[in-house]
């Protein structure tokens, strides 16, 4: 009913659906599993098991006790496909015990709230939320206001939000910048722990990864208890391009969409961003932390990003052990983390989750008709023929 109207015209008109007709409109914040479909499956459901290490229990972020997600969802095709997706690090007031924390950019064409603070401070005390380019400041305003009502910061007069995006505005009228700061704040509020939906949810609802529809995706690694036991779960936003590789698959290639394919002709653009969170339960400094974020671009180069010039490929990575987390009110700090030589098995898990996360984010994903046109989700059955033939 949009296509008729002008460009102003469609996100007012979108808007007005969002707020009066739950029917047209879907606003979802949970965390649930999404329903069985054949033609939405996870990597491990096709055999993709990329690496040596078994997962956790969920294979999801949050596998690492603590760690809370859920999503907000606004469709109201075609004009509107966008949301938020949140993440809590761990519970308590993250205000008065911050968790230590590191970003890693590796290429910087994005919009990150609050990354000065976590690179000088290396820590983060408040929830991360990801949406797209132009919410990115209801997300701040819903995080302070979240923030500043928590039990115990009453006399809070300073807040670092930390907001991070991808830019949808092909399959969504970005201009009309439908997620409210009440809508974060809500799904703040419903943040739990369990299975997290995938897919074309949230912040992934309007996204586009290797020409194909992205979306939100998750993974975690556990590693055996002579190597720690410690988990590291990690959380994308997926919204990138390259030359698809899958699990060393030259899917891409072979489905005859990928970057530079055509030097004179057309071809899918690897330009994008990619949000990655990282979660652990092992006990690192935020030195150590960062250190932790540079290797998740090892599986990001995995899935055939071209990291390019107008790509903002972001990691956050934050420790949830109780004896780094930070305590604002103490004279010093006393604190047990882990060695520079215990480091290696983390940087194995974390390069693997994240290329199994991107992997779940496109497998989950499905068609979407968007406002400058439609996006074809990973076509399932051909990525599993192509699979099938190189056993």
């Amino acid at each position: 009913m949009f296509t008729r109207l002008s460009h102003t015209a469609k996100g007012l008109a979108a808007l007005a659906i969002i707020a009066g007709l739950a029917t047209t409109a879907v606003p979802v914040s949970d965390v649930s599993s999404v329903e069985a479909d054949s033609d939405k499956v996870r990597a491990r459901d096709l055999g993709i098991t990329p690496g040596i290490l078994p997962t956790g229990p969920l294979n999801a972020i949050t596998d690492v006790k603590g760690v809370k997600v859920a999503h907000h969802t606004l469709k109201a095709p075609p004009a509107i496909n966008t949301g938020a997706t949140v993440i809590i690090p761990a519970d308590g007031n993250l205000r008065q015990n911050p968790v230590p924390a590191a970003v890693y950019i590796a290429n910087g064409y994005g919009k990150l709230a609050g990354i000065s603070q976590i690179m000088e401070l290396g820590e983060i005390e408040t929830p991360i939320v990801l949406t797209n380019t132009l919410n990115v400041a209801e997300g701040i305003a819903a995080t302070v206001e979240w923030t500043l009502a928590q039990p115990g910061n009453e006399d809070v007069r300073s807040v670092n939000a930390v907001v991070g995006e991808t830019n949808d505005g092909f399959l969504n009228d970005i201009r009309a910048r439908a997620v409210t700061k009440d809508q974060i704040k809500e799904t703040l509020d419903k943040a739990v722990s369990g299975p997290v939906t995938e897919g074309a949810v949230g912040a992934g609802t309007g996204t586009v990864a290797f020409g194909w529809k992205g979306g939100i995706g998750t993974s975690s690694r556990r590693l055996p208890a002579s190597l720690g036991g410690h988990t590291v779960g990690v959380l994308v936003q997926a919204n990138y391009g390259g030359v698809l590789t899958i699990d060393g698959h030259k899917i891409g290639e072979q489905l005859d969409q990928y970057y530079l394919k055509d030097a004179v002709g057309t071809d899918a653009s690897a330009d994008g961003s990619i949000m990655i969170v990282v979660a652990t339960d092992a006990p690192l400094s935020d030195r150590n932390l960062l250190r932790l974020a540079k290797r998740a671009t090892v599986g990001l180069a995995r899935t055939g990003s071209s990291m390019t010039n107008g790509s903002g490929d972001y990691i956050l990575a934050f420790s949830t052990h109780p004896s780094v987390r930070r305590d604002n009110s103490a004279d010093a700090l006393d604190q047990n983390t882990l060695p520079n030589s215990r480091m290696s098995p983390l940087f194995q898990s974390v390069a693997e989750a994240t290329e199994e996360a991107i992997y779940n984010a496109l497998l989950m994903a499905e068609d979407t008709i968007g406002h400058r046109g439609t996006i074809k989700a990973l076509p399932v059955k051909d990525v599993k023929n192509i699979l099938m033939k190189s056993q």
